[in-house]
């Protein structure tokens, strides 16, 4: 197979999920529920704590900016292969996939990271709830936020300059929904020791430092809420942790099960499907779970679809005065 230099390449081929002309819709539907009731969560929490005084703290503030993240992310990925899919056109730019693997990377990236300065957040307010205010000032939540955002930038940017460098084959399709980084790697016909060397190695940082920091924080929280006297405050602590400890489950659960599956399995197709979990279900679940667990989210909620139902009405009302 004859290798071509990059400048030359106009367009890659995504595979998607399935090649079955059947299921085509079926999956149009799914991910098109999917990504509305991402957008839809995620919005109404953002507006729920900005409507309410009360949520304005450092743990609804990073909610807030994890819902950010995760629209974000579910945007960069699903709205390209719906289109796809109503166009019967698998090609994607190559100008595209590369921002698309750069924006999934830095999305990645940070929500991992964001994931860990919540667990310390909450570090914070159970250990040390004296001193919550003082540690978390408004300066400090500033570093926590811009910090993960550097790094994350600067991953992303160093993955995206090391694949231009890059020849490719002749052979362009894609068996995913998305440009991943470890898939058009899989393609080039150029030397990839360094690029897979510099992805193990992010992976590890990016992934394994903020993972050990969140079990590291939760050790120091469980063994604090064990030396509660009172049963009432040990269920107030453990339910203030138990929505950001189901997300991130469902974040490094869903991740590390792509991770396996790459191994166990030699099908394309498969690992495709599978990275639906890590790279989708997460983003649509976390709002549902933060509602759902947390009181003063779901009472933010009412008053804030209360207040637009009110809105509606007397827009309503004006309408039929007029």
């Amino acid at each position: 197979m004859e290798p071509r230099n990059q400048t030359a390449i106009s367009e890659f081929l995504l595979l998607g999920l399935t090649d079955d002309p059947e299921l085509q819709p079926l999956i149009f539907i799914l991910f098109l529920s999917m990504y509305l009731a991402t957008i839809l969560g995620n919005l109404l929490i953002i507006l729920a704590v900005r409507s309410d005084s009360h949520l304005h703290t450092p743990m609804y503030i990073f909610l807030s900016i994890l819902s950010i993240n995760d629209m974000c992310l579910s945007t960069t990925t699903i709205p390209h292969m719906l289109v796809s899919i109503q166009t019967q056109d698998q090609s994607i730019f190559y100008r595209s996939c590369l921002a698309q693997i750069c924006l999934v990377l830095f999305f990645g990236n940070f929500e991992s990271c964001l994931l860990a300065v919540m667990a310390y957040d909450r570090y914070v307010a159970i250990c040390h709830p004296l001193r919550y205010i003082v540690i978390m000032s408004t300066r400090m939540c500033l570093s926590l936020s811009l910090f993960p955002l550097v790094i994350s930038i600067m991953d992303a940017l160093l993955h995206s300059l090391m694949i231009l460098r890059l020849s490719f084959c002749t052979e362009l399709s894609i068996p995913h929904f998305f440009c991943e980084l470890a898939q058009i790697i899989r393609l080039t016909c150029s030397d990839t020791l360094v690029d897979n060397i510099v992805l193990y190695v992010a992976a590890c940082i990016l992934g394994g430092v903020p993972a050990f920091g969140i079990m590291l924080s939760y050790i120091h929280v469980v063994s604090s809420i064990l030396r509660m006297p009172s049963s009432e405050r040990k269920y107030k602590a453990f339910s203030t942790c138990g929505s950001h400890l189901l997300v991130v489950t469902l974040f490094y659960g869903t991740g590390l099960g792509v991770y396996i599956s790459s191994f166990i399995t030699n099908s394309s197709k498969n690992v495709a499907v599978a990275s639906v979990m890590y790279s989708v279900v997460p983003q649509m679940m976390n709002p549902f779970i933060y509602s759902l667990r947390n009181r003063d989210m779901q009472k933010a909620l009412w008053k804030l679809i209360n207040r637009i139902a009110s809105l509606l009405q007397c827009e309503s009302g004006l309408e039929l005065w007029v």
